[in-house]
């Protein structure tokens, strides 16, 4: 395999996929490697805003997306502690003319799909499903990508190697084996529900967002809003890694089975009958990206909390700038691959550090309790729904 113009990714999640066919777009020969035998649904919903929509648009994938993707009318902020909704943010077809793309909720396997689907398409791309990175080495002519996949071991030359391969990066470890993630002390529980099991004023398009002391609870439509997929953060000390092991209902049920919280919320989390949770780690902001031809992507480079809802948006972000910061100029020797990749560092790092502190300040405003709660609860009904809107302007209205 020629190497001139040949990237090697390691992870064919979000981020990987999309790196894939950006880099494509951009006349790059591209190679995928994932472990996993086939891609299986890894978590459950996800948010995507216009500025990562806007990307997979771009990328030809809106006719696969569409009839996945389910377009909220609102997000409804509710507080344990008021029993209701304290504020009701726009979204719908109009916030989307507005931003120039869709804000879409769907599953997180929906997405996956249709990004395989259209790297299956692609004859530039080449994704290897159960075939995992093992190692890499630098030499005159680039690189030479190890790959394992069973008992047989493979090696092939390569321009770059992209480690998209999530937050136990195999790819960064190589890199940078000093920097490992930290335990954020919390716990996401997920779990999915027909929407027929809950009354209709609970089953429309909307995000609903429950805030509550010490956990948050996010509920909205995915499936084509056949089902609702719920999300509860919860504090704890069970700090395994990995995206999903057993739940125990009795254990969830009894953290808000409280007069702390009000029933419409204790009513979602009843009728979930199974129920996965993850620990919640992230990794230090300030860690290094880049060294000489590879490069590090998604939560590989800055796994953060999920509180701004944009770990997925900020994966497909990267992607789009890689492919940019490779495919504008000239990439004829090591020197250039390697400014190439840090100039693409270098583009993402102070937007991805504001979203990673904007997610834990979240984070901390959900949880409040007692006169905080009251007094965030005041603020949010003093700003209105507009002004809390346009407060995410600044995520939602970036481009490439």
């Amino acid at each position: 395999m020629a190497a001139s113009r040949t990237i090697f990714i390691a992870g064919a999640g979000i981020g990987g996929l999309t790196a894939s066919l950006a880099l494509a777009e951009r006349g790059f020969r591209v190679v995928v490697l994932e472990k996993a035998e086939r891609l299986e649904e890894a978590g459950a919903g996800l948010q995507l805003s216009p500025n990562a929509s806007r990307v997979l648009i771009g990328l030809g994938l809106a006719e696969r997306l569409k009839p996945r993707a389910v377009t909220p009318e609102a997000i409804s902020i509710m507080s344990a502690r008021a029993g209701r909704e304290i504020a009701r943010l726009p979204l719908g077809e109009a916030a989307g003319s507005r931003a120039g793309a869709p804000y879409w909720v769907m599953h997180r396997a929906d997405l996956q799909g249709a990004l395989q689907a259209q790297v299956n398409d692609n004859p530039d791309i080449d994704l290897r499903l159960g075939c995992q990175f093992e190692d890499v080495a630098t030499h005159a002519k680039g690189l030479t990508v190890v790959q394992r996949s069973g008992n047989t071991r493979r090696q092939d030359l390569a321009l770059a190697l992209i480690g998209a391969d999530g937050i136990w990066s195999s790819v960064r470890n190589h890199l940078f084996p000093a920097v490992q993630p930290r335990f954020s002390g919390l716990i996401a529980w997920r779990g999915t529900l027909d929407a027929t099991q809950l009354p209709r004023e609970y089953t429309s398009r909307r995000i609903q967002l429950w805030m509550g002391p010490n956990a948050h609870l996010v509920a909205y439509p995915i499936s084509g809003a056949r089902q609702i997929n719920v999300v509860v953060i919860l504090p704890g000390t069970w700090n395994r890694p990995g995206w999903s092991a057993p739940g125990d209902e009795v254990e969830l049920r009894g953290a808000f089975a409280t007069s702390r919280w009000p029933g419409p919320a204790r009513m979602m989390i009843g009728a979930v009958d199974s129920w996965r949770k993850w620990a919640l780690f992230t990794l230090p902001a300030g860690c290094e990206w880049t060294d000489g031809a590879i490069a590090l992507l998604g939560d590989a480079a800055h796994a953060m909390l999920p509180f701004a809802a944009q770990g997925a948006g900020m994966a497909i972000e990267d992607a789009a700038v890689l492919a940019k910061s490779l495919g504008e100029g000239p990439i004829e020797t090591a020197a250039q691959l390697a400014a190439a990749l840090a100039r693409y560092a270098r583009l993402r790092r102070s937007r991805v550090a504001r979203v990673q502190h904007t997610a834990r300040s979240q984070g901390r405003i959900y949880h409040l309790g007692g006169p905080f709660a009251l007094a965030r609860d005041l603020a949010i009904r003093a700003l209105g729904p507009q002004r809390m809107l346009a407060r995410q302007n600044w995520i939602y209205d970036w481009r490439t």
